[in-house]
Parts: structure tokens; C-alpha cells; sequence
């Protein structure tokens, strides 16, 4: 009875393959919306097709969005190789062609510490676009010192982050 049990629990495991290919899709979905958002961008809010558009603030907005969900597509695709070859199985085509990948995962805090990181990036991103919009009602010197200030304090958090 208890080699039954054991071994339901552990093909229990299978239940990640869920996670993994949902994972894997929408990473799919939001690199291709991401790609769309550039294109669209380049073709609509480009100052060099359409002579009405005196600012590249559009453009850069929308490019820097389209970034932010290739940076998060870029999460879910490590996530969902990150629990296959921890729950699953090791993907045999990767170790056989690539020694050291992004996407290969040997522990849970290897997979946590990566998603962290690409989280962090995506921050920043995010930090910058939402500057970017803002950045019109910049009037006095002390916004340009704010926006300074706050940007030395990312590098200074992303270098703490980074050092070992």
C-alpha cells in the first residue's frame, strides 16, 4: 500500500507539466504582441513616415513597452524550463548542445534568483517609461535632480543586487 501511495505521489509531479506549457505559451504570446507593439510603433509614431509627429516621446514609449513585455516573456520562458527540468525531467538537447544556458536550472534558488533579476530589469523598465511620460512637465532644475537622484539609486539597488 505505502509503494502505491509513494509512487502516485511521486508521478504527482507531472501536474508542473501544466504550469510549464502555460508558461511557454503565454511567453509566446507576449513576445509576439511585443513585436507587433515595435512594428506599430515604427510605422505609426515615427517622425520620418508622418511629418505631423514633432516628438520621438511616442515612439520611445512604445518601444520601451513593447521591451517591458519581451523582458516579462523572457521570465515566463525561464520559469516554464526552470520547473520542467526540476520537476520533470533534465532536457536532454540542451545539455547536449549548450554546457551553460540561461535556461538551464540546477535548483529552486538558481530559478528564483534568475526570475528575480529579469524582475528587477523589468522595474527599471517600467521606472523609465513611466519617467518618460512624465518627463513633458519637467519644469524646474530640482525634477531634473529628482529624476538623477532616483535613477543613481537603481544602479546603486541593481549593483547591490549583483555583487557576491
Amino acid at each position: 500500500m505505502s509503494n502505491i501511495f509513494e509512487k502516485v505521489l511521486w508521478n504527482a509531479r507531472y501536474i508542473t507539466i501544466l504550469a510549464v506549457v502555460l508558461s511557454i505559451v503565454s511567453s509566446f504570446t507576449l513576445l509576439v504582441i511585443g513585436s507587433w507593439e515595435i512594428i506599430e510603433a515604427v510605422i505609426f509614431y515615427n517622425p520620418l513616415f508622418d511629418e505631423s509627429i514633432t516628438s520621438n516621446n511616442d515612439l520611445l514609449f512604445k518601444i520601451i513597452s513593447a521591451i517591458d513585455l519581451f523582458l516579462i516573456g523572457i521570465v515566463l520562458l525561464i520559469f516554464g524550463f526552470g520547473i520542467y527540468e526540476l520537476f520533470v525531467s533534465d532536457i536532454d538537447f540542451a545539455n547536449s548542445k549548450f554546457n551553460d544556458s540561461t535556461l538551464k536550472i540546477r535548483d529552486l534558488d538558481q530559478l528564483k534568483n534568475k526570475i528575480i533579476k529579469v524582475i528587477i530589469i523589468v522595474l527599471i523598465v517600467k521606472f523609465f517609461e513611466k519617467v518618460l511620460k512624465f518627463s513633458e512637465s519637467f519644469k524646474d532644475p530640482i525634477d531634473i535632480l529628482y529624476f538623477s537622484l532616483s535613477i543613481l539609486s537603481i544602479c546603486f539597488g541593481y549593483y547591490l543586487i549583483n555583487r557576491k
